[in-house]
């Protein structure tokens, strides 16, 4: 190969650029953005920037000392086989990475609602969370739940509005969301609550109720950003399907990140992670992969959310368990843990216990059995649960 485009300047399309000149490619590598900032970490902007702690979260990396030509406010627009077109015309290359994220999913309506997404989308959102404004958030996942914590700390009269039993509901189950329903002190948090449009001056429940706010928040998912790729010769669902080596159906092409649906040989699955975790980790396997060289991508998925004082943290992938059981009592420091049939553990979900999440992730990386009398103790380290 002679040039590699990488199609996504954040953390998984820099890490990309890096790996490629880690495993020795010499040759000349354009890095596309669509946005004109430089590369920088987005989980701190619902943390420490929407917070007004830092101001940006731009990575320590040094583009020109990488030889990259670094394209800032450039978009893929479409691919052909060899040929990236964008918003400046067209690209050649011998191998690509795809590397185009997430998008936020926005609501019906004519009114403003804000996402958090961008390091501009926290900025804007910060210089609105100002005492006594009406905030409403729409959605009480990870990032509403992140985002009306700081909405509370700023002085804001908060309401969030979620379709699920409790939080959390979609991400892990409102078993668990149910345990942390009595963080939204002071919150006016309405659950089973569907919400019809975002119409000037607030929001328009299903059922006709109007909810007045000064600013409106979604955080309702993401899809992967692959409209792009809409009339490629590429196989699509749910992302950029990829193999275990997270390369696509196309000759000379990966993808790594959010918009990659890679397969699991540990958990005999598709899995697509949202996740900083993934973005770091998976592009050495990807540029390997384009080298020619032999890498498999086969993690135990990992994150973490900072909520109402909470650290939260979770390793592995719940879906291939068949039971949970837990670790401590809702009032207090607790985990949760998925099982599969033989009891081995699936997924972990640490709340203020960082240790059960780093033995955890080792365990399930280990397909390791496990004692569930002791498991529920809280007093027992799952390391020494197992069988």
């Amino acid at each position: 190969m002679k040039r590699v485009v990488v199609v996504g300047a954040g953390l998984a399309g820099l890490r990309s650029v890096e790996a490629l000149r880690a495993r020795g490619f010499g040759g000349g590598i354009t890095l596309v953005g669509q946005e004109r900032h430089r590369p920088y970490d987005r989980p701190p902007l619902s943390k420490a920037v929407l917070l007004g702690d830092v101001d940006s979260s731009f990575v320590d990396s040094d583009l020109a000392e990488l030889e990259v030509d670094f394209r800032p406010g450039v978009t893929a627009t479409s691919l052909r086989p060899g040929v990236v077109v964008t918003s400046e015309g067209e690209l050649g290359y011998d191998g690509l990475v795809i590397a185009t994220g997430a998008d936020p999913v926005r609501l019906p309506g004519d009114g403003p609602q804000h996402v958090l997404r961008t390091l501009d989308d926290a900025l804007e959102l910060r210089a609105l969370l100002t005492p006594d404004a009406r905030v409403v958030v729409i959605g009480a996942g990870w990032i509403g739940a992140e985002v009306a914590g700081a909405a509370r700390r700023a002085g804001c009269a908060v309401t969030v509005i979620e379709a699920g039993a409790a939080p959390l509901a979609q991400a892990v189950g409102a078993e668990i969301g149910a345990r942390t329903q009595g963080w939204y002190d002071g919150i006016d948090l309405r659950l089973g609550t569907l919400v019809g449009s975002v119409d000037e001056g607030g929001v328009r429940l299903a059922g006709g109720e109007f909810v007045p706010a000064d600013v409106v928040v979604t955080g309702v998912g993401v899809r992967p950003a692959v409209e792009w790729l809409a009339d490629a010769d590429l196989d699509l669902h749910n992302g950029v399907v990829t193999d275990e080596h997270l390369r696509t159906s196309m000759p000379g092409v990966v993808a790594v990140g959010d918009c990659a649906a890679w397969w699991s040989r540990r958990f005999g699955a598709r899995l697509r992670v949202e996740h900083w975790d993934t973005a770091l980790s998976a592009p050495d396997v990807a540029a390997a992969t384009l080298l020619g060289q032999e890498a498999v991508y086969d993690p135990v998925p990992y994150f973490w959310s900072e909520q109402f004082g909470h650290m939260l943290q979770y390793a592995g992938h719940h879906q291939a368990g068949s039971r949970l059981l837990y670790r401590g009592e809702p009032g207090g420091k607790w985990s949760a843990c998925w099982l599969t049939a033989d009891d081995a553990l699936a997924a972990v979900l640490a709340v203020d216990r960082p240790r059960d999440l780093v033995q955890g992730r080792r365990i399930i990386g280990d397909g390791q059995r496990l004692d569930t009398e002791r498991l529920v103790d809280p007093g027992v380290s799952l390391r020494d649960c197992v069988v």
